[in-house]
């Protein structure tokens, strides 16, 4: 049998909250869902969404330029998968567009390159035409854009 939910005030709820966006940055709705898991109620939640913004602990324009850094840096994703998973966290366009000045368009040419030399070498004794097949949907599967994917995967293998 399962003890029953720990009720949190809306101060324990707000301590809990800051503690929780100190640790790594977080968007609104990251802080409302874990909210609701603690069990606090709705218009509790917006209050403490509201305070937790006005105490700079949330803002959505840091957490997005923060995820994208991190997604691009550590994941080696591209920013169509960047921004897919920003407009699931309910991001708005305007700090989506900021985000993307985070990636420098020089490495992420040289990400790509990067990712599909390494692709190349688990690939020998294909022909080509697989070799570039194959890279080409890893790559694309990573969240960059076909076109670049595409002028990249050529130059490397001098079509």
């Amino acid at each position: 049998m399962s003890s029953p939910k720990k009720i949190y005030t809306r101060r324990q709820a707000l301590l809990k909250a800051q503690k929780y966006c100190a640790y790594q940055e977080r968007c609104q709705q990251e802080v409302r869902n874990d909210l609701y898991k603690l069990g606090v109620q709705r218009d509790d939640i917006e209050g403490i969404i509201s305070d937790l913004i006005s105490s700079n602990f949330l803002n959505e324009e840091r957490f997005s330029r923060a995820f994208a850094r991190g997604k691009f840096k550590n994941n080696d994703w591209g920013w169509i998968k960047i921004e897919m998973e920003l407009k699931q966290r309910n991001i708005s366009r305007y700090c989506i567009q900021k985000a993307k000045t985070e990636i420098d368009g020089k490495a992420y040419q040289q990400t790509i390159l990067d990712l599909a030399k390494k692709k190349l070498k688990e690939l020998k004794g294909e022909t080509p035409y697989i070799q570039k097949g194959k890279i080409v949907r890893y790559i694309v599967g990573k969240g960059f854009e076909s076109e670049l994917v595409i002028e990249s995967v050529e130059n490397l293998l001098g079509e």
